[in-house]
Parts: structure tokens; C-alpha cells; sequence
């Protein structure tokens, strides 16, 4: 089963939730580095690199390599896209491939309206599309799909690709995906093509995966999470703001209806996760380019409303990064605001190590407001420049000084509890909650009984051939007089560890 690559396995099952291109890479990245945290979040640093070399070619395609930095720059500096490449998760490449596809499709239609037609453009683009596919599913075709149906609907169909041309974007987009459908369906028949439509259904239509929020919850996360460039992206606005050509330009367009295409849908849909929203950096960070590579060469103050808006999100990081170290010594401040929250309320009895020095990261914030402001009138350029770079030293002070006490708070307790017992020949369950906790850090071994996947049979089971451990979330406290042989180790920090003898 381990040698077998064609598919995604958790926790030795069969995985219908993603295809396997990101998994492929993980895979890579652990057999040269080993398992461990470092390799399943390689590839996307590998991710981050690439992307930002992409923006800066496309930007300079687009007008010129001063725009192509401007817009590199804008989306490393964003507080988001920033941390995204030093996860691990799966969308960073998704997110690329589908951008990517996008813009070549771009390129085919800026040189189709200037009498050249290089169906390279197309062959490239759809090749990406698929890779977007074949990284996360079919929400790529359907980003991909509503943007440029809303594009040609808006020119009345100006530049339309002729039928050899759409046939040209669809093989290529299949190739990819279609051939390892294709190889998995005759090894295992069409049951990954079942479930894995209908878990899709799910999460558009419950909130599925755990996550509900309200209607404008993609509109906050992207202003506050795309931080500073998701105020400079409403410059544009403003005719002065943008090249006379940009809003008639075709990606200018293309990358408006994007932005607004994910937020309309993914606020529609059930389920509320920030990483949904995450295909719109790239317009977010496309239209701050060009309102700051405008105010470049127009030398021009920016508007009122925009340099405010900065300044509130500004002074807002400030005062959450400022009170942190204070709360932390201060903990009890936050029982009654958490008083409905059993886990929330345990989870705060850590042992937490805070001081002063953990409200570094607003004194940096402070600064570059200050330098922001003292350079916006006489030098626009270098002050968006002190505000991106200084952004950037924020968010890392950030993950230096305060993350591993932020994990202290929310998971230490449970990861080494996994750590503790991961070398000895045991069950370690996580019950009531989703998590891969224990599968990573608890090292599960191939040779379990399969039947330790159902949790009643661990639970209850006379035929139990080991040791079993369970941690629980305080709010799921199991009722031991249900189960033989079961009792409570410890709790710590909302968490409940609990273990079968034989």
C-alpha cells in the first residue's frame, strides 16, 4: 500500500477529497529531507519562490519590469499570501496554476487582437488548467469557466476562440488530470469519481468541513488578511489612479471579474474557510500594482479615503500585536469573554512564558505607519515601498516572537502527548474532532488492525491487540461507564487523555 503513488492514502484508507498532484510533491520533499514538518511545508516555499518570479515576468510582459516588481513586491508583503508559502497546505499551488492559466489565456487574446494568433498561449493555458485540476478538483474549471463567460459576455463575444481553438484548451486541460482518472478508474473502477462528487456537493451546499461563517465573511478575510495590498487595490477607482489603457485592457478586466467572481461565490457557498478566498490575492494583488505603479509616475499623493483606510488597519495590528503580551500576563481578562467556550476557558490555563518583548511587532508597525507618513507626500514611492517591506518584518516578528505561544494555547498539550507515545507499540485515537495529529506526530504504523479506524471497536472490542490512547476535546469527555478498561491519564489544557489497557 505505501508504494502505491496513483493514490492518496490517510490514515492507510483511500483519500477522495483531493486529487494527488500536492501529495506527489510532499512525497518528493520527504524523501529528501525525511518526515517531518520541514518537507510537507517545502514545496510551498518552493511555491512562493516560483509565484513571485511569475508575477514579476507577467508584470513585465504586462507594461514593464518597474510594474513587474511593484507587483511582486505588493503580494509578498501581503500578510496572507506571505504566510501561505510557509504552510502546508494545498493551496498555494492551486491557486498558481489557476492564476497562471488565466494569464496565458490573456496573452493569447492580446496578441489575437493584434492580428497574431499563436495557439501556444491556449496550449499553455489549458496544460496549467489541468494542473489546477489535477491539484485540487474541478472548482478550477469552474473559476476559470465563470470569469472568462463573464469576460466575453461584457465584450459581446469579441475575440472568441474558434472551435479548433476551444478544442485545443480543452484536451490540454484534461490531459493531465484525464490520464491519471483514467489509469485510477480502470485499477479501481469509478469510486473516486463518486465520492469525490459527492463530498464536492457537500461543501457547497453544508458547511461540511466544520466551517460556517456569515455572508461577508471572504470580504473581511481579504481586506484584513490581504493587508496593505487590499487598500491599495481600491486606487484603481480612481480614473487618476490607473493607466488611461488599464481598464480597457483585457486582463485588467479578466482579473476583475476573477476577484469578484470568488468572493460572490465562496460567500454563497456553506462552508467558511479562510484558504477558499485565497485565488483572490492574485487580482487583489494585480489591481494595488497598478494603483501604486501609478501613483509612481503621476508622483501623486493617494486619496484620502485609501491612506485612512491603511492607517485604521494600520493602528488596528497595533493595538491586537500591543495587548498581546499584556493579556497574555493578564489571562484572567479573558475568561468572560470566553465564558461559552469549555475548551477556549481550559485551553488558557498553559504555561505560557510572556514579556514585553512579545509586543515587539507593534513597534515595527508603529514605525512604518510613521516613516508611511512622513514619506507619502514628498516621496509616494518610497513610502509604499517603507509600508510593503515593513509588513513584511511585522508579519515575521510576529512568527518568531508569538506564534509558539499562540500553539501553546491551542494544541502543545496534544501534540506531545502524540510525541510521548509515538514509539511504543500503541492506539492513538482523536475523538470527537478531525484531526492528523496523531497519524503525523503520533507516527501510526501500517500493520495496525484496520479495524482500529472505528472508534467503537478500540473503545469496546475484546479483541483489542494493544495499548489504545484517546484525547478528547473537554466538551467530548467520554462517559467511562460505558467502556471496559478505560480510564482517564490526565487533563491538560482542554484536552482529556485517556487509555485501554489490554
Amino acid at each position: 500500500m505505501l508504494q502505491d503513488y496513483m493514490r492518496v492514502y490517510i490514515n492507510y484508507e483511500p483519500f477522495w477529497e483531493k486529487p494527488p498532484l500536492f501529495c506527489w510533491f510532499q512525497v518528493i520533499a520527504m524523501k529528501l529531507f525525511g518526515v517531518n514538518e520541514y518537507a510537507a511545508r517545502f514545496p510551498n516555499a518552493i511555491a512562493g519562490i516560483l509565484t513571485l518570479l511569475t508575477l514579476h515576468k507577467f508584470g513585465t510582459y504586462y507594461k514593464n519590469p518597474k510594474f513587474g516588481m511593484i507587483w511582486a513586491l505588493v503580494y509578498w508583503s501581503s500578510i496572507l499570501p506571505f504566510l501561505y508559502f510557509k504552510s502546508g497546505i494545498i493551496d498555494p499551488w492551486f491557486n498558481f496554476f489557476t492564476f497562471s492559466a488565466l494569464f496565458y489565456y490573456y496573452k493569447f487574446l492580446r496578441e489575437k487582437a493584434e492580428g497574431r494568433v499563436d495557439n501556444k498561449w491556449l496550449l499553455a493555458s489549458g496544460l496549467l488548467l489541468g494542473l489546477a485540476v489535477f491539484t485540487k478538483g474541478p472548482v478550477a474549471f469552474l473559476m476559470y469557466g465563470l470569469t472568462l463567460l463573464i469576460f466575453y459576455i461584457i465584450r459581446k463575444f469579441n475575440h472568441f476562440p474558434s472551435i479548433g481553438q476551444l478544442f485545443i484548451l480543452l484536451l490540454s486541460s484534461l490531459l493531465f488530470g484525464g490520464l491519471w482518472l483514467g489509469i485510477e478508474t480502470l485499477q479501481n473502477g469509478p469510486w473516486f469519481i463518486s465520492t469525490f462528487t459527492e463530498y464536492q456537493l457537500r461543501l457547497l451546499t453544508t458547511n461540511d468541513a466544520g466551517h460556517k461563517g456569515f455572508l461577508g465573511y471572504h470580504f473581511v478575510v481579504l481586506l484584513l488578511g490581504c493587508f496593505p495590498a487590499s487598500l491599495f487595490a481600491f486606487l484603481p477607482l480612481w480614473k487618476r489612479y490607473r493607466d488611461g489603457a488599464d481598464s480597457k485592457d483585457s486582463i485588467f478586466l479578466m482579473l476583475t471579474i476573477l476577484l469578484a467572481v470568488v468572493v460572490v461565490v465562496f460567500s454563497l457557498v456553506n462552508t467558511k474557510i479562510v484558504h477558499y478566498s485565497s485565488l483572490a490575492y492574485f487580482p487583489i494583488s494585480f489591481l494595488a500594482a497598478v494603483g501604486a505603479y501609478a501613483l509612481y509616475k503621476i508622483d501623486s499623493k493617494m486619496p484620502r479615503l485609501v491612506f485612512s483606510g491603511i492607517l485604521a488597519l494600520g493602528v488596528l495590528f497595533t493595538i491586537i500585536t500591543a495587548a498581546l503580551p499584556y493579556i497574555g500576563m493578564n489571562i484572567d481578562l479573558l475568561y468572560n469573554l470566553l465564558a461559552k467556550d469549555p475548551f477556549a476557558i481550559a485551553s488558557l490555563a498553559a504555561d505560557v512564558s510572556w514579556s514585553w518583548w512579545n509586543g515587539l511587532p507593534a513597534l515595527i508597525m508603529i514605525i512604518t505607519l510613521i516613516v508611511f507618513i512622513s514619506k507619502e507626500k514628498r516621496n509616494p514611492l518610497r513610502s509604499i515601498a517603507t509600508l510593503l517591506v515593513g509588513t513584511v518584518l511585522f508579519v515575521n516578528s510576529i512568527l518568531i516572537l508569538n506564534i509558539n505561544n499562540i500553539e501553546a494555547y491551542t494544541q502543545r498539550a496534544m501534540i506531545d502527548f502524540c510525541v510521548e507515545h509515538a514509539d511504543e507499540n500503541a492506539y492513538i485515537k482523536f475523538i470527537g474532532t478531525k484531526s492528523y495529529a496523531p497519524l503525523f506526530y503520533g507516527k501510526k504504523n501500517k500493520d495496525e488492525d484496520p479495524k482500529s479506524n472505528d472508534n467503537q471497536w478500540l473503545l469496546q472490542s475484546e479483541e483489542l491487540d494493544r495499548v489504545a490512547y484517546f484525547i478528547v476535546k473537554i466538551q467530548h469527555e467520554l462517559d467511562l461507564d460505558k467502556y471496559r478498561n478505560v480510564e482517564e491519564l490526565y487533563r491538560k489544557n482542554g484536552f482529556i487523555f485517556y487509555k485501554r489497557a489490554i
